[in-house]
């Protein structure tokens, strides 16, 4: 497949994408658990997955380096994504500190081209540094002038600075977290933007860090902070309202961003073989229309976190 064939295939991909940032901890998921879920994931109807440089300092990358080698590489009509980072201890986001984290991903992955690379957290380093004239930004480009990289894009938080990146103009790829779900909707001009512009927009943390996957009892947290009053107030409305339906919480938190066009995939954290079936099935669970009104009702956070 060349390059420009599997720039196109990053369009192709499924509504759900298999987010590998916990097999990256490898305190809490052995090498095992890990690879057992990739091997899952690729004998599944996904065909998406989603990594980076950063995840462990390059665990993630690796472990998922061991399956595609089993594989003979990444199968036909599977499209992975994975971002460029800052450097793990000096903060250092530099042209040469992006060539680092490019090719030890190569490297780890076992691959030659990238279908996606993502500039990752550009947040935590400095714009001009990031932007200057042979910086992070400017070795992305050469790579995909190379034919290395198929598509780039950002991935990151904070609305604003997103779209001051993506006004440089040469991103087609977009990612954002916890700033479109069922609690919060701050991505929405985001969003909007990056679809006037036929962009990829790949939508993560749907579950805003686990509060919508467990319910605010048993996760009273947002976005990997102890949620406000308010939030955990319209939390435990939604998930009374979904039991009214007899709707599992983070099926209504999946199928929220599942059930909007603009947005090529979902990016769903998992680490564990079994996680992959239960995300299906709450991506296909029967959700009444009129459910959706009555949960924008509740009220959702529209300033950004």
């Amino acid at each position: 497949m060349t390059i420009q064939e599997w720039g196109e295939a990053a369009r192709r991909v499924t509504p759900l994408c298999m987010g590998c940032s916990g097999l990256g901890n490898s305190t809490e998921v052995s090498d095992e658990q890990a690879t057992a879920t990739v091997r899952a994931f690729f004998n599944s109807p996904l065909n998406f997955l989603d990594t980076a440089a950063g995840y462990g300092d390059g665990e993630s990358e690796r472990r998922i380096g061991i399956v595609l080698r089993e594989l003979g590489g990444l199968p036909k009509n599977h499209v992975l994504s994975t971002k460029v980072d800052r450097h793990a201890e000096t903060g250092d986001f530099s042209g040469e500190q992006t060539k680092r984290s490019l090719e030890r991903s190569l490297e780890l992955l076992g691959l030659n081209h990238f279908q996606i690379v993502l500039l990752h957290d550009p947040e935590y380093s400095n714009w001009e540094h990031v932007t200057q004239k042979g910086g992070a930004v400017d070795v992305l480009r050469d790579y995909q002038a190379q034919g290395i990289i198929a598509r780039i894009g950002v991935g990151m938080g904070p609305i604003d600075l997103t779209l001051r990146y993506l006004d440089l103009g040469g991103f087609d790829v977009v990612l954002t977290h916890n700033r479109y779900t069922l609690l919060n909707r701050s991505a929405e001009r985001l969003i909007q933007y990056a679809a006037e512009h036929n962009m990829i927009i790949l939508n993560a943390a749907v579950y805003g860090g686990g509060i919508l996957a467990r319910g605010p009892e048993a996760f009273p947290q947002y976005m990997y902070r102890d949620a406000d009053p308010v939030t955990l107030d319209r939390a435990s409305k939604m998930q009374a309202l979904c039991s009214e339906y007899g709707v599992p919480l983070p099926a209504a938190a999946v199928q929220f961003s599942t059930r909007d066009p603009r947005i090529t995939s979902t990016v769903i954290g998992m680490s564990r073989p079994e996680r992959i079936q239960q995300t299906l099935d709450y991506a296909n669970h029967p959700i009444p229309e009129e459910l959706w009104p009555r949960l924008d009702a509740i009220g959702y956070e529209t300033g950004d976190i």
